[in-house]
């Protein structure tokens, strides 16, 4: 299993969905990951993931240092899987931060779009079976970015650091 969140030349190449809600996009993070599980059983760790849900998933080594209030769910609520287009979720990048269901395919993708400031971004969760086990493949796209070799350099770096996390938790979990 990958821990790096490297996409291959082909995922960065491939079109997924939202692209075109941001385009052209001033900056676009790929990452991906490999996770021992198949896509449907994946899916609904993805469909309860966020603020005031699930939480965000760390390595348990990682939660150790995180309040206990704060730490990611370490199974799945039946409460939190159910998920729609147009559906809400608060996210932790300030108190007016949300994400808004653009799309979903139960299986194959989760699409999330948000405005931050002036930016509009897309962030898509796509799944693809590999193996016994599924291939994530996250795609951040942004417009307009005022700063960015910040966004691609700064953003990129945390950016890296939050999926490799997920991606350690998620591999807990499933």
């Amino acid at each position: 299993m990958s821990c790096l969140c490297r996409p291959t030349p082909a995922e960065r190449a491939a079109t997924l969905p939202g692209d075109d809600l941001v385009d052209p996009a001033d900056v676009v993070m790929d990452r991906a990951c490999s996770l021992p599980a198949p896509p449907d059983a994946v899916w609904p760790w993805l469909v309860q993931l966020g603020k005031d849900r699930a939480g965000w998933y760390l390595p348990r080594w990682v939660e150790r240092f995180v309040p206990p209030s704060r730490r990611g769910l370490r199974r799945l609520e039946p409460a939190y899987l159910d998920l729609a287009v147009g559906d809400v979720i608060p996210d932790w990048g300030g108190n007016d931060a949300t994400f808004t269901v653009a799309a979903l395919e139960p299986g194959q993708h989760l699409l999330h779009t948000s405005t931050r400031g002036h930016t509009q971004l897309t962030w898509c969760l796509h799944l693809a079976p590999e193996g016994s086990g599924t291939r994530m493949h996250l795609r951040l796209r942004l417009a307009p970015v005022k700063h960015r070799t910040v966004a691609e350099y700064g953003g990129g770096l945390v950016d890296r650091l939050t999926i490799a996390g997920l991606a350690a938790g998620l591999r807990e979990r499933v």
